[in-house]
């Protein structure tokens, strides 16, 4: 390994960091984190931090699970790399395969496509569902509906879904036929609605109109993030899920939902769509399911989709997959740390720690007036958002973000500065007291900024 003075010297200097400007990286070099335990990460000068990002909303278990380490080695041991098109298989994804469907049986999902992250899954679940309408016979179901505010990766069809103009506007033209919803976002949405179960009833009138618009059969499926996270931690009120997937039902337009960031028990349930008591047709899921060693993601198919693809003809063929689909390092990973995130029961965790992060942030916005929103409450996942005064909810720039992130790492906490907003989302397993610590910080980050 060469020595630390090399690394300071060509650090950002000949590779590209994701969601960043690179000039700016380079005159402001990241930190360089170069080791890591339990819930703390370090960096290159030694500093210690609780990491309140948890990775990037993945490693739920923390930087210590032994057993996701040792699969990874014995499988490399007994088989590093094999292809699964069509002719062969391996064991690991065999057995993952059926985990999975245990895991997610009262969701509905029977099958499994491997991937090797969320953006692929994500697009998986877009040209399959393209594909489920053709074997139908319905050609002119081609179009999406998503949602303003929600992420959905970085492919292009998952950049099309996407409602963020920060994510888009550079790569335009994008896929044609994607239509976004106002999101469920009490703060600012185009109703002024301050009320969650009054915006959900709005967005969801929004959304049957604009079916109607386009025309219920030109419409193949509706994507959405069960609670937004990305976008800022919206959660949206309890009846609006279940009202899209009743939407989607009368229309014949396939629910994907993308639990990307909300499965395996970051929303204190074992899936975003459990906790509002919803049955998708596909789900999502990266991140978490490997705690993050490894790329490694899923795009579960509910039963009664997959029956139409499996007795169909020659159109059911899927031309779509990836060289690392179904990799058996990442099976092996995966294996491990769905029985240790069922071991640990983290979900139980997730909801404990969850209520204690967002009313510590609650707290915060009574000390701190540029805190605007505080949004959460369901599970391990808060979003602090700022402004320059609240009366005109007037944002604040997101320089101030990065201040307040600057100094609460100086202070022994590692955050998430996105836009105008502070986004946490801890390892499942953080402790009481590393949660204060990460309160602490963020106290001691919005002194400075503000000073």
């Amino acid at each position: 390994m060469k020595d630390d003075n090399f690394l300071r010297e060509n650090n950002a200097r000949h590779m590209w960091h994701p969601m960043g400007h690179q000039g700016q990286q380079q005159a402001n070099p990241p930190a360089i984190i170069t080791g890591a335990s339990g819930v703390r990460i370090s960096d290159i000068d030694g500093h210690e931090t609780v990491d309140a990002v948890g990775g990037l909303w993945n490693v739920n278990l923390g930087y210590s699970c032994d057993p996701i380490k040792e699969a990874i080695s014995n499988q490399l041991n007994q088989l590093p790399y094999y292809s699964s098109f069509a002719g062969t298989s391996n064991d690991a994804a065999i057995e993952l395969s059926w985990m999975l469907r245990e895991f997610f049986a009262p969701e509905g999902m029977g099958r499994a496509f491997f991937t090797s992250g969320g953006s692929d899954s994500v697009e998986t679940a877009l040209r399959l569902s393209r594909q489920y309408h053709k074997i139908k016979g319905e050609h002119t179901r081609t179009k999406f509906l998503s949602l303003k505010k929600g992420y959905h990766g970085t492919h292009f069809g998952g950049a099309s879904v996407n409602g963020n103009n920060k994510f888009r506007t550079a790569y335009e033209p994008l896929l044609p036929g994607c239509r976004h919803l106002p999101a469920p976002y009490t703060y600012r949405n185009p109703f002024n609605e301050t009320d969650p179960a009054k915006l959900s009833q709005l967005i969801l009138q929004a959304a049957e109109d604009e079916i109607m618009f386009e025309g219920p059969n030109t419409i193949a499926a509706f994507i959405m993030e069960p609670v937004l996270g990305a976008g800022g931690i919206m959660v949206p009120h309890e009846t609006f899920m279940p009202g899209m997937r009743e939407l989607c039902s009368k229309h014949g337009i396939l629910m994907i939902a993308d639990e990307v960031i909300t499965g395996f028990g970051r929303t204190g349930d074992w899936s975003g769509s459990r906790h509002w008591g919803v049955q998708p047709d596909f789900m999502c899921t990266a991140k978490a399911i490997t705690n993050g060693y490894y790329p490694f993601g899923a795009c579960m198919i509910a039963d009664h989709v997959a029956e139409v693809f499996e007795q169909s003809g020659a159109e059911g063929f899927i031309g779509h997959g990836y060289t690392y689909t179904a990799h058996p390092v990442g099976a092996a990973a995966a294996i491990a740390c769905l029985k240790e995130t069922e071991r640990l029961d983290v979900k139980t965790n997730a909801t404990a720690r969850g209520t204690q992060m967002f009313e510590g942030a609650k707290k915060l916005m009574e000390k701190h007036s540029v805190i605007g929103d505080v949004r959460g409450g369901h599970g391990l996942m808060t979003g602090i958002e700022f402004v320059q005064d609240r009366a005109t909810k007037a944002p604040m720039d997101p320089s101030f973000g990065l201040a307040v992130q600057k100094v609460a790492y100086e202070n022994g906490a590692m955050l998430r500065a996105s836009g105008p907003n502070i986004l946490l989302s801890p390892p499942l397993v953080i402790s009481e007291s590393d949660v204060d610590v990460i309160l602490n910080a963020i106290d001691a980050g919005l002194t400075a900024a503000s000073a």
